[in-house]
């Protein structure tokens, strides 16, 4: 009785996708967790460095993923100036009214500087 060997693209049923690109050993490697005062820690290899000098994780499921975050310009260039902008434009209309800021006050009186 011979056993029926099936390679791993054999196993994986029809309507799963597979990915285009083939997965290498760099793609992956095992790092050591370890404690960082109350927080746990883990090196990144060098071949896995982010640019910039901060990044969002966030939890999916049981993995943690880490993204860069775009360098934020220099402030007073015009650069600041427009990721400034993008930022509030983000944040959509107000939708409340401004107070009026001169409620309440007395009305200004005409001032008569004698240029006549």
């Amino acid at each position: 009785m011979t056993a029926n060997i099936l390679t791993a693209a054999e196993k994986i049923p029809d309507y799963l996708p597979i990915a285009s690109a083939p997965v290498s050993r760099e793609a992956s490697r095992r790092v050591s967790l370890f404690r960082n005062g109350a927080n746990q820690a883990v090196r990144i290899p060098k071949e896995f460095e982010l640019p910039g000098k901060e990044a969002t994780l966030r939890r999916e499921g049981n993995r943690l993923v880490l993204e860069a975050l775009p360098e934020k310009p220099k402030k007073g260039t015009p650069a600041a100036l427009l990721f400034a902008l993008e930022e509030m434009a983000k944040l959509g209309p107000i939708d409340e009214e401004f107070p009026d800021v001169d409620e309440g006050l007395l009305p200004l009186d005409d001032i008569d500087f004698g240029a006549d």
